[in-house]
């Protein structure tokens, strides 16, 4: 068997804290998930990512790979199977929620420990979709309906999604993958967030234009501004400048903990479509003669 650095594959120290592991592990599944990367070994990372978090996420798990690993195993250095053992914990394999793992996985975790107890019989393969949200729903949270195909028919089921779930984060439906013999395997859902028109989300904080006339940028205005937690009025005070962000706090994406939406003022200049309209800006000129823009 090969040893595998599981800390090296989520780019963490071995201090790393429990949450630290689980944010190394969001971006990397986000980074190589087979349906947004472009990159040719895409799937086989997104797997080993999977592999690595499953390993580190569990504190009983984590500190028997901590045992083996202060052995001083490397990357890539033969473990016999004897260099498993000692570590007084017993894993078994249907409670691990993961299916596809690598040899040294299932060694580390199911295999025969101490006693040499067998390994019990396998619950089914886990199943894996991708559920597209658009930005309000993953906001807000709530039920949605999901259809997905298992042993050749199509299933429909209810899922609770809850508020303010990121891109990336996965759930697991315990018992809807596939049947096997000791039972089924687990739907794991994993989140993606559709692309929005109007807002872009950066963490837990949301963006959008706020565009303003030239003479509400330059004497200021009490103007309405979309948020994900409603439409709200903010005051703009005199001289705003284009690209100037404006922050309202509190009503980014999220709904306990939400990040902050920030405003940022474009100035349009309507087109002057009427001699009237071309007059005003001709006077307008004539009051700014030393106005320098370039």
């Amino acid at each position: 068997m090969k040893f595998k650095d599981y800390y090296e594959v989520l780019g963490v120290k071995e201090s790393a804290s429990a949450d630290e592991i689980k944010s190394a592990y969001r971006k990397l599944a986000r980074k190589y998930h087979p349906d947004v990367s472009k990159e040719t070994d895409a799937e086989e990372r997104f797997k080993t990512v999977n592999e690595a978090y499953e390993a580190l996420r569990d504190p009983e798990k984590r500190q028997a790979y901590d045992q083996l690993k202060r052995q001083g195993y490397r990357t890539g250095d033969d473990v016999p199977a004897g260099g498993f053992g000692g570590g007084g914990y017993d894993f078994d394999p249907s409670d691990m929620g993961s299916g596809g793992f690598s040899d040294f996985f299932e060694q580390l975790f199911g295999g025969a420990r101490g006693g040499g107890r067998r390994s019990a019989p396998r619950k089914g393969r886990d199943l894996e979709m991708r559920l597209n949200l658009s930005l309000e729903a993953a906001h807000q949270g709530g039920k949605q309906r999901i259809s997905f195909m298992r042993g050749g028919e199509q299933k429909t089921l209810e899922v609770k999604i809850p508020a303010g779930v990121p891109e990336g984060q996965q759930i697991r439906l315990s018992g809807q993958g596939e049947v096997g013999p000791n039972g089924a395997g687990d739907l794991i859902l994993v989140i993606g967030l559709e692309p929005h028109p109007y807002y872009t989300l950066d963490g837990r904080n949301t963006q959008s234009k706020l565009m303003l006339a030239p003479w509400e940028a330059a004497l200021g205005a009490e103007v309405p501004v979309q948020t994900l937690h409603g439409t709200l009025s903010l005051k703009i005070g005199a001289g705003a400048r284009a690209g100037q962000k404006l922050r309202l706090k509190g009503k980014g994406f999220g709904v306990e903990q939400p990040g902050d939406h920030f405003a940022q003022i474009d100035i349009q200049a309507p087109a002057a479509e009427t001699d009237a309209q071309r007059q005003a800006y001709l006077a307008l000129a004539e009051q700014f003669p030393n106005l320098k823009l370039r």
